[in-house]
């Protein structure tokens, strides 16, 4: 019983430390439109291959950044502004 009740804290600490962050509970009507976020993501440099909105509501981007490192990052998408970034 008590390695069952471990294994079940365990899984559930290691499914807490890959989630995303949460960014906003305001409607999506706040939130700059995907094609405003794209462009202020070109204006400052990065690239991605994958654009997309999380669960917990920020933008998402796997890319490279304006130095043309691998990145993740989360944004803010009222503000635009970076949550979490993860460089590869």
């Amino acid at each position: 019983m008590r390695t069952l009740m471990l294994g079940l804290v365990i899984s559930m600490m290691a499914g807490s430390a890959f989630a995303g962050p949460s960014c906003t509970s305001e409607p999506k009507t706040k939130w700059l439109s995907e094609t405003d976020m794209k462009a202020k993501l070109a204006t400052q440099g990065y690239k991605y291959k994958v654009f997309k909105v999380t669960t917990g509501n920020c933008y998402e981007i796997y890319g490279q950044n304006e130095k043309g490192q691998r990145v993740e990052i989360y944004f803010h998408p009222i503000t635009g502004a970076v949550v979490q970034e993860h460089k590869s």
